[in-house]
């Protein structure tokens, strides 16, 4: 019953309305003469230093969900939850360069959207469109996935109903609040907070880690507790190490992790929002701390497995919600108090990429729906204000998520969400750095990826679903004898650059009108207060270059 969490609830409750009073007050924080731009609304002025910019893309990337399901994948399979940590330590190496290319290009013509640059790179308003319609649909059950985190506070805290609406009230204000805020202040809010957020979480789990494995035995009996649970597991993949059938899928899902991360729209929207190069290149250097804060998190799934934590009921009959483990290990290991601050520092952090999340997917509808096909000639304040409004929109469709859809279909939604957004490598990431691709080799590798990637997410089942079970695709099913699974995106994302190559050549050889790049080499180096190319009421015209105010 919820009285017997009454202190946890209320501080609970007055951190969350301490950030929320904190994310109207952003709307002052650096304040622009004028916010009805997407430059100020959506990006935050693109003047966010080295701290600031720390502190939102790592609690943009580092979220609720990562808080909770993490250890949950520990505690309910072992060493394969472990995945998380090698792909955000590998990240930063790859995208070191990747990124800073990408903001100086966008600095210079003052690109939004990564669809922006396709548009611009390719000449292509179909590429561009597709790529906007893939950020948009894989961010979606991202921003649901937030929800999950809360809920499964919501959930040891005792916060429920007897029907759907009563039990998902508090999510509904929580993100109500979350959508006045952010409509109110933009990308400043998330950024402000994030403060918050993530210093509760660095308190949280330092303190954690070095109050529960004194309390438990030591390190030694967390992990031999851990040995004899996945001993005696029905699943011989289950363990605290890896064997020869899960290898593959664990190295394959941690490298296609690692190449999608950063091609998520809020992950781009956070980088885009920095002041300059340098910045960029210091939090590249720095964010890995955020990893080894996250290996420390993985490592509460042991805990709760030697602390004999039992996961609260599933939504189907007979199931158990592995989500429900760490708060359950807090609520039973600290005092109410400090319980309640753990449940606060993840109900934080599920608002600050929900809000960057949901305004990255407006920037994509607003630059690259609405204003490409719907209202060519549309002023700034206008494009910033059909942004908001579809910020609230896609904040409704996230809780519609939640309360509609079974909790683990959206985080198997997510994984496919990872799949999805891989198919945009090729025109992002790789056009960055050539035009080698024909705009029409990238359009039907993009069809050949998804459709194979579709194909394939539908054939893996689980126990509670035939079809779209998850992302580890058995290669049996491509004829091989053998019981070893395979991550889906990345084998879906090398189809896709093997027939863009495919068709690139057979249409250069056509010679096939390939359209102009709209991009100069020296755009990629731009950096802050170089010559800028201010975008006319023709977002296709390049005009003059004139001095960065």
């Amino acid at each position: 019953m919820w009285r017997d969490h009454l202190t946890e609830i209320i501080v609970f409750t007055l951190l969350f309305l301490l950030v929320s009073a904190m994310g109207f007050v952003a709307a002052r924080w650096r304040a622009p003469k004028d916010m009805a731009h997407l430059d100020e609304w959506g990006l935050g002025g693109r003047s966010f230093g080295g701290w600031i910019t720390w502190f939102l893309v790592g609690g943009d990337l580092y979220t609720a969900y990562t808080f909770v399901a993490v250890p949950a994948l520990m505690f309910g399979a072992g060493a394969a939850g472990f995945f998380a940590v090698p792909y955000t330590i590998v990240i930063y190496p790859l995208v070191f360069l990747v990124l800073v290319r990408l903001w100086s290009v966008s600095h210079r013509h003052g690109f939004v959207t990564p669809a922006d640059f396709v548009r611009k790179r390719f000449d292509s308003p179909v590429l561009a469109l597709l790529i906007a319609i893939t950020g948009i649909v894989a961010t979606m059950p991202y921003i649901a996935l937030q929800l999950v985190g809360i809920e499964a506070v919501l959930k040891t805290m005792g916060v429920t109903g007897d029907n759907a609406l009563a039990r998902h009230l508090p999510i509904i204000i929580a993100f109500a609040i979350l959508a006045a805020y952010t409509y109110q202040s933009g990308l400043r809010a998330p950024a402000l907070i994030a403060f918050v957020k993530d210093s509760l979480i660095y308190i949280v789990i330092l303190v954690a880690v070095i109050y529960l494995p004194y309390k438990l035995g030591g390190w030694g009996d967390i992990f031999a507790a851990a040995d004899a649970k996945f001993d005696a597991s029905p699943n011989p993949n289950d363990g605290i190490l890896l064997n020869g059938n899960n290898q593959l899928q664990y190295i394959t899902l941690a490298f296609g992790s690692a190449l999608a991360l950063f091609l998520y729209p809020h992950s781009i929207t956070g980088v885009l929002a920095s002041r300059n190069r340098d910045v960029i290149k210091r939090n590249m250097s720095a964010l890995p701390a955020y990893s080894l804060l996250l290996g420390l998190i993985a490592l509460l799934g042991y805990m709760a497995i030697a602390a004999g934590v039992k996961p609260l009921p599933g939504a189907s009959a007979g199931s158990v919600d592995n989500n429900t483990v760490v708060p359950l290990l807090f609520d039973q290991q600290f005092p109410d108090w400090f319980a309640g601050v753990a449940y606060a520092a993840i109900g934080i952090g599920a608002l600050v990429p929900a809000a960057i999340m949901s305004i990255a997917a407006a920037n994509l509808f607003t630059r690259n729906i609405y204003k490409e096909y719907l209202k060519r000639d549309a002023s700034p304040a206008q494009e910033a204000n059909v942004s908001k409004i579809t910020s609230l929109v896609v904040k409704v469709g996230a809780v519609a998520c939640i309360v509609f859809l079974d909790p683990q279909f959206s985080i198997d939604l997510q994984l496919i969400g990872g799949v999805i957004i891989l198919q945009t490598l090729p025109a992002v990431a790789l056009g960055l750095y050539t035009r080698w691709f024909h705009r029409t080799g990238l359009i039907v590798g993009w069809v050949a990826g998804m459709g194979l990637g579709m194909w394939m997410l539908y054939q893996v089942a689980s126990p509670t679903r035939k079809h779209f079970g998850g992302s580890a695709f058995p290669l049996s099913e491509f004829g091989f004898d053998t019981t070893k699974t395979i991550y889906v995106g990345i084998v879906a994302v090398a189809v896709n650059l093997a027939v863009a190559a495919l068709v690139t050549l057979a249409l250069r050889a056509a010679k096939a009108d390939d359209g102009v790049d709209g991009t100069e080499p020296d755009d990629y180096f731009a950096d802050e207060g170089d010559p800028r190319i201010t975008p006319g009421p023709d977002r296709d015209a390049d005009s003059a270059r004139e001095p960065v105010a």
